[in-house]
This record gives structure tokens, sequence and C-alpha cells, in this order.
């Protein structure tokens, strides 16, 4: 549904061109190839892996064959852009990692992305422009009103979707992680008693001395707005809800900024790895930021699981 509903939109609109889609039953590939222009639809992965005119491999599969297309298609010599989580082990990762790092000595690595979309919403480069110009350390706090599911929907299974904290969550790591413009050193964690362990709070520590705490909640009202992120730092205050409006108080340059449409950076986010692949620039997020938030939110929702 995300691959049909966001992510293959943003990359029409970002002028892909849309080759081969691959689904493992067959009907929903047919479906998005008809609706999106597919050159080619197909149930099996090696078709696109072992197609030389095929430079760019999207993977927006669930979440426990992330680590494992992802690996075959780096091997394969093709960009990857994976949706969230980059894997949901730290033998996954390490195998990522390991299959990274030897193409990068040979001079022949491909970019690799994960879909951490909120990076590139306007109101996070407004924002992470703004706090560039403040010294000083920052505290940050992200509240998702993430809303209950069923604990028998495949994201609760560990072994499929890897919970929510990991399959969900993840985007909070990363997004505190870019704004905060320095390495996570560590971090406390800890959950709400529930069967599915989906409610939790967690703080991150930056090498700047900065901190960044994510409160994850599945238990919450839909009529509290679903996104918050407050930034305190230099004797003022950010606050985004909902990446529709954000207000500064006594910060200083800044009073307000407001969408008449929520933009979380899906379109952003596409658009600039196309570009990267186009003209073979840096990735638009650095492999080693990729792979510091994947290893903190594993070993977050582990914590918070145990």
């Amino acid at each position: 549904n995300y691959a049909t509903m966001v992510l293959i939109p943003a990359l029409k609109a970002g002028s892909a061109d849309l080759r081969t889609v691959v689904s493992q039953g067959g009907l929903s590939g047919v479906h998005a190839g008809s609706r999106f222009g597919f050159a080619k639809v197909s149930t099996d992965s090696n078709v696109v892996f072992d197609d030389p005119d095929i430079s760019t491999v999207v993977i927006a599969t669930r979440h426990n064959s992330h680590a494992s297309l992802v690996t075959a298609a780096l091997k394969a010599g093709k960009h990857v852009f994976v949706e969230k989580p980059l894997a949901l082990t730290l033998n996954e990762l390490d195998e990522i990692r390991s299959v990274h790092n030897e193409l990068a000595t040979k001079g022949s690595v491909p970019l690799l992305m994960v879909g951490f979309n909120r990076r590139f919403a306007p109101h996070i480069v407004r924002l992470r422009a703004l706090i560039a110009a403040t010294p000083g350390p920052k505290s940050f706090i992200a509240t998702i009103n993430a809303g209950s599911i069923p604990s028998d929907h495949w994201t609760q299974d560990r072994s499929i979707g890897g919970g929510r904290i990991l399959g969900e969550a993840c985007h909070f790591i990363d997004l505190l992680r870019h704004l905060a413009g320095h390495p996570i050193v560590g971090f406390q964690a800890m959950a709400m008693v529930s069967p599915a362990r989906d409610s939790a709070s967690f703080t991150l520590s930056f090498a700047d001395g900065s901190i960044g705490t994510v409160h994850y909640l599945a238990n919450g009202s839909k009529a509290f707005p679903k996104e918050r992120i407050e930034v305190f730092g230099g004797n003022g205050v950010i606050q985004l809800d909902n990446f529709r409006r954000m207000k500064g108080y006594g910060w200083h340059g800044f009073r307000c900024m407001n969408l008449w449409r929520q933009d979380k950076g899906h379109n952003a986010c596409a658009a600039v790895f196309l570009d990267a692949v186009r003209s073979r620039t840096a990735v638009p997020i650095p492999s080693n930021e990729l792979f510091e938030v994947s290893r903190f939110a594993i070993e977050i929702a582990t914590a918070v699981s145990s």
C-alpha cells in the first residue's frame, strides 16, 4: 500500500524510468504495473538484479526481506533505495555494511539510501538551518501519537516486521540524528507494559552534548496531533506540529512557517536520490549515518521489548 500510494508516485514525480515491478503474489504487481506504466511485471526479483539496463532498485517489501534484498542488489551493482528499516538484526546490518565496505574499497560501491523522508520535509530543512545558526547543545523532543494497531498485524511480529519501535520509530531516531548533526553516543529506553510493547520512550545522547527524547505512543487519541517536534536551545523554543505549522518562541530571527498541506518530504526524498543516481554525486544520507541510525534502532527495539 505504501509503495502504490506514496513511493511509486514520488518516483514518478521525479521522472524515474519505471522498468520492472516485482511482487510476491503477482496481482499487486500487475495492478501497479498497469497504473504507473511499468514496462514489465514479474514475481522473480532476479529479473531485476540480472537486467543490465536497470541501474537502480527500490525495495518496499515486508521488513524481514529488506536486508537480503539490499545485499543482493548491491552485489549486482545496483543503486538501492530501501524503505525503513534497513535491517532487523545486527547480523543483517553487519552483512550489509561488509558488502558495502568491500565494494567501496574497489571503488565501485553503488548508492545506498534508506527512505528517511522526514529529513527532506520543508519544515525540517528550515529547522535544521535555524539550529545550525544557534550555537550550543540542544534538546529535542519528538512526541509521536502513533495510534493502536492489532497485536497480530505483521508489523508487530518481531520476526517479520521487527515491531513498531524498530519498524516505525526509527524514522525519529534518524530525524533527531539529522537535526543534532552529531553522532549518537548512547541511549536510555523504557516501554509501557503491554502485549505488543509498542508504547515507549527513549532518550538519545549526541556527541556535542545534545539530547533527544522520542515518545512513541500507541495509546493516545486521534484528536491529538500525530507528530510533534520540539527544539529547545539558545533560550528559545521551536515547535513543529504535524508538518503543517512551525512556530518559534523567543527564537532569534524566526516566528512561524505554515503550509496549506502536510508535507513529510516524500517527493523531495525521492527526488534527491534520483538526482544523486543521475549525477553520481554523494548519496543524500551518508552511509555511516544510515548504519549508525540502524544500529541504534535495533538496539533500542531490543531494549524495550525485553
